[in-house]
């Protein structure tokens, strides 16, 4: 029997390293969030090894790693994320046919995130900028400048039940008709030293990024919409965290803006990643919420059902991040005109709290989860 190679050894240790920052980690209240950070663990893990394995350099290839089963840098349940390495001087070709979702960017960073800095933007846009055919086919090509390391494609969801994905795909023109190099043990193990190191440094980043931007925000507001750090032109967000009792419940007031493709809010864990958006209400786009008579949207935030539509579900976190979002925008937004308002109130005076209490029966509710579900399997996000 032929002696191991033992390649994988680097892998273990980093995964070993991984669960003792997860299992330590500062924020874990109760035995909740303790399983919750075994299973964004694994996440990772996944992961990194898809980085790690599924990319070539010679042969790039756009890359969904996170997804519900692999959440990190609070995610946002409406969008499909795919990541192409890139290798500076090197011309690429970009290929797609538009779907129907809401918005579709494309961004190019150089460097990466990291627990002590973030990556910086180099080129962003989204589609209206590519030339389309009628069936809403397009291609564009880039040379990766100096510093490039990634591409990142966003396609965005507004309406989760009748928008659909396209069709997107990334070459090398001079690579494309040459067949991979074949493996070596060199090559297997710089992979597995890759996987390591981004394993270990991912849960680094997302423990120390937070801490730049939502919490440096006191508890239980939301900033004026600006725009997101390393984000999009045409994009802005409101950041913030929360901490409630149980028997609080936070309303988040913001107008609907009719000004942009995709408005949407979500609520995350100490994790800074999205919670079960599933089989629970963690996140409503402006499509799915109901906008009151005055063109506000009233969110309410609780562990306990207030009986509502615009519940988001807290889902046994006391604590967490919270985000909302605008994509795709013609103007700029103001605080006096769009911005959130935040009011912290008993569960039980919620009621009357709302100028517009609209409740909702359980059954009504149920169906909404039910909804939720089908249209994450039909985009099947994995």
């Amino acid at each position: 029997m032929s002696e191991s190679l033992n390649l994988t050894k680097v892998l273990q240790d980093a995964i070993a390293e991984a669960e003792e920052l997860v299992a330590n980690a500062p924020f874990i209240k109760t035995e909740q969030d303790r399983l919750e950070g075994y299973d964004y663990l694994s996440g990772r893990i996944r992961m990194a090894m898809q980085m790690a394995f599924d990319y070539d350099l010679e042969r790039p290839v756009f890359i969904n790693p996170t997804h519900q089963f692999s959440r990190q840098g609070l995610d946002n349940p409406d969008a499909i994320y795919f990541n192409a390495y890139l290798r500076e001087g090197v011309e690429y070709v970009v290929r797609g046919r538009r779907g129907t979702s809401a918005d579709l960017s494309f961004q190019v960073m150089g460097g990466t995130y990291s627990a002590t800095s973030a990556a910086t933007s180099m080129m962003a846009f989204d589609d209206r900028e590519l030339e389309k055919d009628a069936d809403g086919n397009f291609e564009f090509r880039y040379v990766a400048e100096p510093g490039a390391k990634t591409m990142i494609v966003r396609e965005v969801f507004n309406d989760w039940d009748t928008e659909e994905r396209g069709t997107l795909w990334i070459e090398r023109p001079d690579t494309v008709d040459k067949p991979a190099a074949p493996l070596t043990q060199k090559v297997l193990a710089k992979k597995y030293e890759v996987a390591a190191r981004s394993l270990v440094g991912s849960i680094q980043t997302w423990f120390a990024f937070p801490q730049f931007f939502q919490y440096k925000e006191p508890v239980n507001t939301l900033t004026a919409p600006q725009s997101t750090p390393g984000g999009l032109a045409s994009q802005r967000s409101s950041i913030g965290h929360y901490e409630l009792a149980p028997d609080e419940a936070m309303i988040v007031t913001v107008p609907e803006c009719d000004d942009c493709s995709y408005q949407a809010i979500q609520i995350g864990s100490d994790w800074y990643a999205s919670t079960d958006y599933e089989t629970h209400q963690t996140s409503l786009t402006k499509a799915q919420a109901v906008t009151d008579p005055d063109g506000r949207m009233r969110f309410v935030i609780s562990e306990g059902n207030p009986g509502i539509a615009n519940w988001l579900e807290c889902t046994g976190h006391t604590t967490g991040a919270m985000m909302l979002r605008w994509q795709r925008l013609t103007r700029d937004l103001t605080q006096d005109a769009d911005g959130p308002v935040v009011e912290v109130v008993k569960l039980a005076d919620v009621p009357e709290k709302l100028p517009h209490f609209t409740p909702i029966t359980t059954e009504e509710y149920a169906e909404r989860i039910a909804a939720r579900q089908r249209s994450v399997a039909r985009r099947m996000i994995s």
